[in-house]
């Protein structure tokens, strides 16, 4: 019972921001046009974006079971009871939140596995609002919530775990705004648009930096910190891909490469490097 309260929770939960998320998406682009601001937006992109955000909603709703039985069961197996009725609870589950998003971030850029759902998000060649909606459609299919397991293995509910990435995933949202907000000296601690659209960046010197959700602490620990170039315009879109605007190309292009590149690949060994090696 407890499990299916969960999902459906979580179900309602993924509604709402998609629906919140778009009327931001709508509001920006209708400030950009009135202010001139064009080279920010392409109506055909955001449409495209919107089209794979809400196909990325009904595979969340689909496959949100997948990730519910493992989480459970970590939990009935915990090594503590922490009272998730203290501040302090919270507050150690918001910094493993962190920790753990950080590195299931980066592996979804250096493990292709990962990257073939990660991709989508990276697939658009403007940076705003409508960027962020668009989301891979296989992220449980391909195991992403395995990062997230051993908080649940140490005590935290799975319901607070999921509460706390949600929290994380609509402060990331607006991470993707197409304007300049400069934060100051919380930019040394908070992941910022700054940081972000760096991130998001293809220029050679951005790749593979600011995977932080909340904070950007542990992308200055670990060495994976970047500013923006000075001397050259960021691009956006993924490296060496062509953009498109059709929604199935964009959320299912990069399973196809994958697929390719497997079964041209010779030997046990050669295929596993195409599957768990970097993009």
């Amino acid at each position: 019972m407890l499990n299916i309260q969960s999902m459906s929770g979580e179900t309602r939960f993924t509604g709402a921001f998609f629906l919140l998320a778009m009327t931001f998406v709508f509001l920006e682009f209708a400030y950009a046009r009135l202010a001139h601001h064009e080279d920010t937006h392409d109506t055909a992109e955001t449409l495209a974006s919107a089209s794979v955000g809400i196909g990325s909603v009904v595979a969340k709703v689909v496959t949100s079971g997948l990730s519910a039985v493992p989480f459970f069961f970590f939990y009935t197996h915990r090594i503590f009871d922490i009272p998730m009725q203290t501040a302090w609870a919270w507050g150690a589950l918001f910094l493993g939140v962190e920790f753990f998003y950080y590195w299931f971030h980066r592996a979804s850029h250096r493990v292709r596995w990962l990257w073939a759902s990660h991709a989508v998000h990276h697939s658009a060649t403007r940076f705003n609002l409508s960027a962020a909606v668009r989301l891979g459609w296989t992220g449980q299919l391909s195991g992403a919530f395995v990062f997230f397991l051993p908080l649940a293995w140490l005590g935290f509910h799975p319901v607070a775990i999921a509460f706390m990435i949600g929290l994380g995933l609509l402060y990331q949202f607006f991470l993707h705004t197409s304007f300049d907000v400069p934060l100051g000296p919380l930019e040394w601690v908070l992941n910022t648009p700054r940081h972000h659209r760096v991130h998001h960046a293809s220029n050679e010197a951005c790749l593979d930096t600011n995977y932080g959700s909340v904070l950007i602490i542990f992308d200055r620990i670990f060495g994976t910190f970047a500013q923006a170039p000075q001397d050259e315009p960021i691009r956006f879109g993924v490296k060496g891909r062509t953009a498109s605007n059709n929604p199935l190309k964009i959320a299912l292009g990069e399973w196809g490469y994958l697929v390719r590149d497997v079964v041209r690949a010779r030997g046990i060994k050669n295929r596993m490097r195409v599957l768990f090696g970097p993009p």
